[in-house]
């Protein structure tokens, strides 16, 4: 048999809230002791007042413990057997213990009622007691006790930081203010972030003004080179319209010198000594949901979120190299095509089979290239890691494609690349000398590589050419810019002015350094992906491609702010309110984490290595 002990108290609409306790062992203690199993909170109780234990099976003898006598069924006495089945009422100080038996799922235990019924004790050694050790005889009464705390209050915590801010004579002299305490710091809500790390110490380098709030000013006299966002008319025009609350919040903040839109309002400070958080989503799609119905000149598509509701990407793309070039941001939807005034054909540089691998092959030992090429062997980060840098002749097409046209001793004369005037030069100056016995790669069994092929059959004609055969140098000039020539094959040539002139001309080449140039796109952040799984270039069968990636494939793995996705993405991380060619904040600081990760692991790394 158990005992179940149900603790009965009631609210003050009353009603009743039972909480329900099992007893395994065959004795139960009663008493005002913490530890006691029927636990009765009242001085009328002693410590360990009664027990409760099973005589027999249906039977329950209640006995006194401490002597006090205990009112069983109306009767006071010391200790009573108890027939269960039949029920008792057991009174001990204000509380009333009523005994029943256990029914349904209870049934076979005793049941043990505990619930108050009186008013709690009030012995005078308890109030004795209190007064003993209480301050209330020695110490001044709560009125006087609030008005000294009150003024203390004032004093340390308004009074010492104004008089701390009125006498800095380090403000005063344009000084900063010597690490210690101040008693103005006691009004700062936390650290200043990192960004700011260098004025915990110069409060007044923000906080220009008494009781003023922070202006604008006092943030661009550093940040002098940020910008608005845009014209600030068409930015009031582009926010949604306010609420009353929102308004009557406006024009209290206007009574109190505190204007819309301030620096502050969305770089918040004294957060505590780490990155400065980053402005949330809600604060660009406020504007720019739905912007084209309050800004109905406006070329901005409308984006609120970069999962569910963003345009497809329109990069720069240049449609004309010439000499006016033209640049248009183009929907990629559209499938545009640009010029750029270079002729590359990814597919046939990518390719594993034809002569373009063969050649890479045998150039293994002197490039580091592979079986064939690859995206990496051309394309080569940055200082950044963001980008790339800039693919030259020199550096990157040189290797295979030779602009090699005589050989004097040990010494290869080349065409100069990058100018068609000096190209044109520098033939007419070769067929007015006397030409090499042995042009360069003329009969010998060295391998000729790409753009070799027409210089050499050039070079054939210079060994016949003389000062009084200028024919031969023109025809070797059509050579080098007419189809099959070392120039006409990579770039777009203009033709001669006039029949029979040789001004031949090369548009510019004009790569874009970045077709996002409303956005930002970290590579770094990417390094770990193949380079195929965003850009499709190995099916590139002309220059004219624009090999960026849609929206579709970034959101495989970016999805909005809020999203199940592997990457959240706000609009912070690839927009920053002031655009300034610089990686947005998120972005910085995010690397800055990265970077500090790296440095961790490497000393780690180093320490291991170190006691292995």
């Amino acid at each position: 048999m158990s005992f179940i002990v149900r603790q009965i108290s009631r609210t003050a609409d009353g009603r009743e809230i039972i909480r329900p306790r099992t007893f395994t062992q065959k004795e139960i203690v009663i008493g005002r002791e913490a530890d006691c199993d029927i636990h009765l909170p009242d001085l009328a109780v002693d410590l360990r007042h009664g027990a409760i234990r099973e005589v027999a099976p249906g039977r329950i003898e209640v006995a006194a413990i401490s002597g006090l006598p205990i009112d069983i069924n109306g009767r006071s006495t010391p200790g009573e057997t108890i027939d269960v089945t039949r029920g008792a009422n057991i009174r001990i100080g204000s509380h009333l213990l009523t005994v029943s038996a256990g029914e349904g799922e209870d049934q076979g235990n005793t049941v043990i009622s505990v619930e108050r019924v009186g008013a709690l004790s009030e012995a005078s050694e308890i109030r004795d007691e209190q007064r003993a050790f209480s301050l209330a005889g020695v110490a001044p009464g709560r009125r006087r006790m609030a008005w000294i705390l009150g003024l203390l209050v004032l004093a340390l915590f308004l009074a010492w930081p104004i008089w701390s801010f009125a006498t800095n004579q380090y403000a005063e002299a344009g000084e900063r203010r010597p690490v210690a305490f101040h008693a103005d710091e006691m009004w700062s809500s936390g650290k200043l972030s990192l960004a700011h790390a260098n004025l915990e110490n110069n409060c007044q380098a923000c906080h220009v003004k008494p009781g003023e709030a922070v202006r604008d000013e006092s943030c661009a006299a550093c940040h002098s080179t940020l910008h608005d966002h845009a014209d600030p008319q068409r930015l009031a025009a582009a926010m949604p319209a306010k609420g009353a609350g929102a308004k009557f919040q406006l024009a209290t903040a206007g009574m109190f010198g505190i204007p819309e839109g301030r620096c502050v309002d969305c770089h918040t400070e004294h957060e505590g000594a780490k990155a400065m958080p980053v402005t949330e989503q809600r604060f660009c799609s406020d504007c720019h949901n739905g912007m084209d119905k309050r800004l109905t000149d406006t070329a901005v598509l409308n984006a609120s979120d970069f999962e569910k509701d963003h345009p497809q990407f329109r990069p720069a793309v240049m449609t004309s190299a010439g000499s006016r070039p033209i640049v248009q941001r183009l929907s990629l939807d559209a499938r545009p095509l640009e010029d750029h005034g270079l002729k590359f054909p990814h597919d046939m540089h990518l390719s594993t089979t034809n002569g373009v691998a063969r050649m890479a092959q045998t150039m293994k030992v002197e490039y580091g290239f592979g079986d064939s090429l690859v995206c990496a062997d051309c394309h080569v980060p940055d200082a950044s890691g963001a980008r790339f840098a800039k693919v030259t002749m020199e550096q990157n097409c040189q290797m295979c494609h030779s602009l090699a046209f005589d050989r004097v001793g040990d010494t290869v004369r080349t065409l100069r690349h990058g100018d068609p005037k000096q190209v044109v030069a520098d033939l007419r100056a070769f067929y007015r000398s006397t030409g090499p016995v042995q042009p360069i790669n003329l009969g010998g069994q060295a391998r000729r590589r790409p753009g070799d092929a027409m210089l050499v059959r050039t070079s054939a004609a210079f060994n016949i050419a003389a000062a009084n055969r200028p024919g031969r140098a023109d025809q070797a000039i059509r050579a080098v810019f007419s189809q099959g020539g070392a120039c006409f094959d990579c770039h777009t040539v203009t033709q001669p002015s006039a029949p029979g002139a040789v001004d031949w001309g090369v548009v510019p080449v004009r790569l874009p350094e970045r077709y996002m140039q409303k956005g930002w796109f970290d590579h770094k952040s990417h390094e770990t992906e193949a380079c195929e799984s965003c850009h499709v270039a190995k099916s590139s069968g002309t220059s004219a491609d624009v090999l960026l990636p849609k929206i579709e494939s970034c959101r495989t793995c970016h999805g909005g702010e809020r999203t199940a996705k592997s990457v959240p993405s706000s609009c912070a991380m690839c927009h920053d309110y002031h655009m300034d060619g610089l990686a947005p904040l998120m972005v910085r600081n995010m690397r800055d984490k990265g970077q500090r990760a790296s440095r961790y692991g490497a000393q780690t790394e180093s320490r291991v290595t170190g006691r292995n």
